[in-house]
């Protein structure tokens, strides 16, 4: 029976030789590997896999293309609902999603479903494929603010509908958080990203990069003197949240915002290009989200000894399971249930060290997860040069000021209804 076939496992880097390049961790299926796991496939009259996928890809339609070598017309079914596999299939937390709903995984592992996806996505770039049907012009025209994920699958939903799309992006470089954010070892810029922003761009999308929406131009401008008849907000949450302990103001303390973008976007990690990034001997990077394995992975790489501090434990962390396993793998060092409460610096005014105290568990908070209580006289010092803040982020408050009428939330969230419709 199918669901007796084992998970094909995925092909790596050694993490003794990964740890010390950006080339891609993953090497993905080869075509007899994506053919033998979408075997596993059961095909479910209910697909919980579908009704878990934020965008409804129709997974077993695609997966039973693959099974019978029909790569081209399983990229057809993608392309229905996603305009961007290759990125999906490798960012994607499918382990709480589609994979996270999968039958098979109740009683062993799932189909892996991420891992085909990004098969076909790699050979659709590869080989070419049909591109999606696009119904013909309505007479609307729809701005769309930021170019990052949510903003490329907008446009292109868009204009495969008929609209006339166009994305202000304020970077000079068109793809937000998949350019700036997630490292070259997770999400190849050049061969994978660029090239799935043309396949967008093929369907009508144009793209203005250098714009900041609230100071370039406004969103009322964008409706009342250049005719948009809508604008989605996707600009993003690009606003770094520190602790507030002492010695924040110290050199060597940086957000992992400014931390991944010049790696990333600013090529910190290749000699050819002049970007400034300090990591000295030791990194610590306080957090346990995706961003904060991103960060730390890329410390290891620049050749620092790196170092996660969480306030929670393992079981707590947000981060991917994935990312976790390969941080691991790369020899980063978890410090768990730990949670800063001073950066130390020396005379120069330089990062030295961090304060932390140990924690323990408490009840549940709102989020469901454990609150974390400290423990009286349980501080300890952790040495260090640079401490990496990873705490997440908050929308940039430039749009809702310039914009008038735009309600938001106490996080700085613009409100939405249940159709996503602004106030």
């Amino acid at each position: 029976m199918a669901n007796k076939i084992p998970r094909v496992p995925v092909r790596e880097q050694d993490p003794k030789v990964r740890a010390t390049n950006f080339e891609e961790v993953c090497y993905g299926y080869n075509q007899e590997e994506a053919m033998l796991e979408a075997s596993r496939c059961l095909h479910c009259k209910n697909p919980r896999c579908v009704a878990a996928c934020p965008v409804n890809i129709r997974i077993p339609d695609f997966i039973h293309e693959v099974g019978r070598g029909d790569f081209r017309k399983a990229a057809e079914i993608i392309g229905e609902d996603s305009s961007l596999p290759s990125i999906c299939g490798r960012v994607c937390p499918q382990e709480s999603q589609c994979e996270g709903s999968c039958v098979l995984g109740i009683k062993g592992e799932p189909v892996a479903i991420g891992k085909i996806e990004r098969f076909v996505g790699d050979w659709k770039l590869q080989n070419g494929g049909t591109a999606p049907a696009v119904a013909p012009r309505n007479g609307h025209k729809v701005a769309v603010i930021g170019s990052g994920p949510s903003g490329l699958a907008c446009a292109s939903d868009l204009a495969k509908m008929g609209y006339e799309v166009k994305i202000f992006e304020a970077l000079h470089k068109v793809g937000g958080v998949l350019v700036y954010g997630i490292p070259e070892f997770r999400l190849p810029k050049e061969r994978i990203v660029a090239r799935e922003i043309e396949q967008v761009k093929a369907l009508g999308v144009e793209i203005e990069t250098d714009v900041i929406v609230g100071r370039t131009v406004t969103i009322d401008d964008l409706m009342d003197k250049e005719g948009y008849d809508a604008v989605f907000i996707g600009s993003g949450a690009g606003l770094p949240r520190f602790m507030g302990i002492p010695g924040e103001n110290l050199n060597g303390v940086v957000s992992a915002n400014e931390f991944l973008t010049r790696a990333n976007l600013m090529h910190a990690y290749d000699a050819q290009y002049d970007t400034p990034i300090y990591v000295g001997r030791k990194v610590v990077v306080v957090g346990g989200g995706n961003v904060a394995m991103d960060a730390v992975r890329t410390a290891k790489r620049l050749g620092a000894e790196a170092v996660i501090v969480y306030r929670r434990s393992e079981k707590e962390l947000p981060a991917r399971v994935e990312e976790v396993h390969h941080a691991k793998q790369e020899g980063i060092e978890f410090r768990m249930l730990t949670n800063p409460a001073e950066i130390l610096g020396d005379e120069k005014g330089w990062v030295r060290g961090l304060r932390c105290v140990e924690m323990e568990l408490g009840e549940p908070d709102e989020s469901g997860r454990r609150s974390p209580v400290e423990k009286p006289g349980s501080d300890f010092e952790i040495p260090c040069d640079v401490v990496v803040m990873a705490l997440g982020t908050s929308p940039n408050p430039l749009l809702a000021a310039t914009t008038a009428g735009l309600e938001t939330n106490r996080r700085g969230c613009v409100i939405a209804d249940g159709n996503g419709a602004t106030s």
